[in-house]
């Protein structure tokens, strides 16, 4: 019997390590800033392999000095309720996981096309420390992260990571880099038709970059920049009061 609960001990041990890995990184991030991601090292290996030189572009850019407008720009675009939820939001990832499945029954293969039902927080988690593989086991090792996240840093810390370190077009991450690159400005000048702008590229941001990639994401950018712009300043960038606390 021995034999066949070790390598399940070996497993579980392996398994805890990793989370207290992850927990342990994360509590890092409270003072500093991530050096890179799991998915910008990726990237990087895809388009430089050994040539460090290559054209990465990212530039840190603090919370306070990147514009409002493209605040709630990105928050309309990807996660309007960042600042009330707890992480994941169940009802639309049962929703995304709903049209998936038709999808794939009706035979479209694109991933681009796929309805993404993911928060800010675990497009973050799966940027920083995952593969963009698509089983149970890597969403399952998400769900955790996303808690650590959730628990450990402040909404504004999360979404400050998130806006430097969110791809936005090839070898492009985080919007010091973005702002540079598409408008030659400062991300805190971005007005509200660029910050639309950068917000509707979020979803397919090579494609947004480079014609090249957009055969496979099925995207309309002036749309999404409309409903952006429309929306815009209906979305909180501060966590809401609780009420019944008499004050």
């Amino acid at each position: 019997m021995r034999w066949f609960t070790y390598p399940i001990k070996c497993l579980l041990c392996g398994f805890l390590a990793m989370q207290a890995y992850f927990a342990i990184q994360i509590g890092l991030w409270t003072t500093f800033n991530p050096d890179s991601t799991a998915f910008q090292r990726a990237e990087r290996w895809r388009l430089c392999t050994w040539h460090w030189s290559c054209p990465i572009q990212s530039k840190w850019t603090p919370y306070e000095k990147i514009s409002g407008n493209l605040k709630r720009a990105v928050l309309v675009s990807e996660d309007d309720i960042f600042f009330q939820h707890k992480g994941v939001r169940v009802e639309d990832m049962q929703k995304a996981w709903e049209k998936n499945q038709q999808k794939r029954r009706s035979g479209n293969k694109s991933t681009t096309a796929l309805r993404g039902g993911s928060t800010i927080t675990q497009q973050l988690a799966k940027n920083l420390f995952l593969s963009s593989e698509q089983n149970y086991f890597r969403k399952g090792q998400e769900l955790i992260i996303t808690g650590l996240l959730e628990v450990t840093l402040s909404k504004q810390r999360l979404f400050e990571i998130y806006l430097n370190s969110v791809e936005w077009g090839e070898g492009i991450f985080g919007i010091g880099a973005a702002s540079m690159h598409y408008y030659a400005t400062s991300p805190a000048a971005l007005d509200r038709e660029q910050s639309a702008a950068l917000a509707s590229a979020l979803p397919a941001p090579k494609c947004f970059d480079k014609t090249q990639y957009c055969r496979k994401a099925n995207i309309h950018f002036p749309t999404r920049q409309e409903f952006i712009l429309e929306y815009m300043d209906r979305v909180a960038l501060a966590p809401t009061p609780k009420s019944g606390t008499g004050k």
